[in-house]
């Protein structure tokens, strides 16, 4: 099966990737068909430099039953030489987990109707007296324990 991948280059730190035609079997950076292009990641957005595609042997390529891995047809998408993938889901890595759950408790809050809240409101405070009593009966114990134990060593 053809596959439209990056083939990457460059020195340590520093990457810069071929587009090329390969086949799925042969390694990432070893055996192509044909070079289409380069991308230079380096680069800012703004640049024309940053990427550099040679449109008609692409189109050439995918009308041949080549399929771009994903990063190269986002990349061909923003060139609009092939349609823009489907975005997938982030589940966001990149935020603190502090601010994850800050954010959740607030998305949350709006998504829940508000029958569906009093409950949930209930049901805490309905826990909440009964564990109480338990650690005051725990705290009632603990002393009555401690006494015999301290009474026998005594004698």
């Amino acid at each position: 099966m053809l596959k439209i991948r990056l083939s990457m280059g460059g020195a340590k730190k520093r990457p810069i990737y071929k587009i090329v035609i390969a086949d799925s079997r042969f390694p990432r950076d070893g055996r192509f068909i044909e070079k289409v292009g380069f991308f230079n990641p380096l680069l800012p957005k703004t640049k024309k430099e940053r990427i550099n595609l040679e449109a008609e042997r692409i189109k050439y390529w995918i009308s041949k039953g080549a399929k771009p891995t994903l990063r190269v047809s986002r990349i061909l998408g923003e060139a609009q030489l092939y349609p823009m993938p489907p975005k997938g889901n982030n589940p966001l890595k990149a935020i603190p987990k502090k601010d994850r759950k800050k954010e959740k408790s607030e998305g949350e809050k709006p998504t829940v109707d508000g029958a569906k809240e009093e409950p949930k409101k209930e049901a805490p405070k309905a826990a909440a007296p009964k564990t109480e009593p338990k650690k005051e009966e725990l705290k009632k114990e603990a002393p009555k324990a401690a006494a015999p134990k301290t009474e026998p060593k005594k004698e």
